[in-house]
């Protein structure tokens, strides 16, 4: 799709394509690609997201949490969205993320709507806590400036209530919500008070973990930080779940998600950095983490490529 396309479509066509994509694959949120100088590696990005695209994701969120969005500049982000867009050519939704105060995420806002995105995801702001009034009109001021749908992002210091879901889903241009706190109880909440079309989607750490209980909330869609490195694993599991195979869902939880999770918890940051070493060993040009995140150690780089070999092997595919 175009800009003028995408533009044109509007937020309900945007939201029914996103709904579409989701029922039929997990959403990618692809790693960033940097040289070892740790400058931006456009031509690395660009054929990474080609791979990604060929298996076949819901959806793109290029410049998110695991693209290191926190680390990129202004012109750098403009790279990666524009890339994503074109590499993408319509053939899935591209949601680009935004983040920090209301006006600086106007700004890369803007960029993206430049570069042609369908959408936003509105990342959690920096540092400061706030009311719920403050959460409402951090969306208000960012929706007030961008035509671009918005789905938000509840994590960290970032919760909604049913009373401010209500309120940010009367927003016109605000289309859905991810979710990183795993409260099913207030996610329940959250499902019944918004309206029938607003989309929801597990955004947890390695969702899948927690896929199955999210799904009987109503929330069946999730993003997948395995599938930016072994969409073997990713695409086996959404299969798996969709068709009610708990006997394939169950292995791959405990032969590979659930040691992944524990591998990941050892060190703050390895939600990224693990991710990345892991692409590395499939032999994607996507080179380091940032910082202030760091490469794994040795000896976790060690256990990841045992763990990925073994979780490879279990969907029927090579390292």
């Amino acid at each position: 799709m175009t800009e003028e396309t995408t533009l044109s479509a509007g937020p309900g066509a945007v939201a029914r394509r996103l709904r579409e994509g989701m029922a039929g694959g997990v959403l990618s949120f692809p790693l960033t690609s940097f040289r070892d100088d740790g400058t931006l590696d456009p031509e690395g990005f660009r054929a990474y997201v080609a791979e990604r695209l060929a298996a076949s994701p819901g959806a793109v969120f290029p410049a998110c949490g695991t693209g290191e969005f926190f680390s990129l500049d202004e012109d750098e982000y403009r790279q990666v969205v524009t890339i994503a867009v074109e590499e993408a050519a319509g053939r899935v939704p591209v949601v680009a993320g935004i983040g920090y105060g209301w006006a600086q995420a106007a700004r890369f806002a803007r960029i993206a709507e430049d570069a042609g995105a369908d959408a936003l995801l509105v990342l959690p702001h920096y540092l400061v806590a706030a009311p719920q009034d403050g959460l409402v009109a951090q969306l208000e001021q960012i929706a007030a400036r961008t035509p671009l749908p918005l789905i938000a992002y509840q994590r960290g210091q970032v919760a909604f209530t049913a009373a401010s879901l209500r309120r940010i889903a009367a927003v016109p241009n605000v289309i859905g919500l991810k979710d990183g706190h795993s409260d099913l109880d207030r996610l329940q909440r959250l499902t019944l008070a918004a309206p029938e079309d607003f989309l929801f989607f597990n955004g947890a750490a390695t969702a899948e973990i927690q896929a199955r209980a999210y799904a009987t909330v109503g929330v069946p869609a999730y993003s997948s930080a395995v599938h930016a490195f072994a969409p073997e694993i990713a695409d086996a599991f959404f299969a798996a779940l969709r068709d009610d195979d708990h006997g394939t869902v169950d292995t791959l939880l405990r032969g590979f998600y659930v040691p992944l999770v524990e591998l990941r918890d050892r060190v703050p940051g390895y939600a990224v950095s693990l991710v990345k070493a892991a692409a590395r060993l499939r032999g994607h040009r996507v080179g380091p983490v940032r910082a202030p995140l760091t490469a794994p150690s040795p000896a976790d780089l060690a256990a990841l490529t045992a763990l990925l070999t073994t979780g490879l092997d279990l969907v029927g595919a090579a390292l």
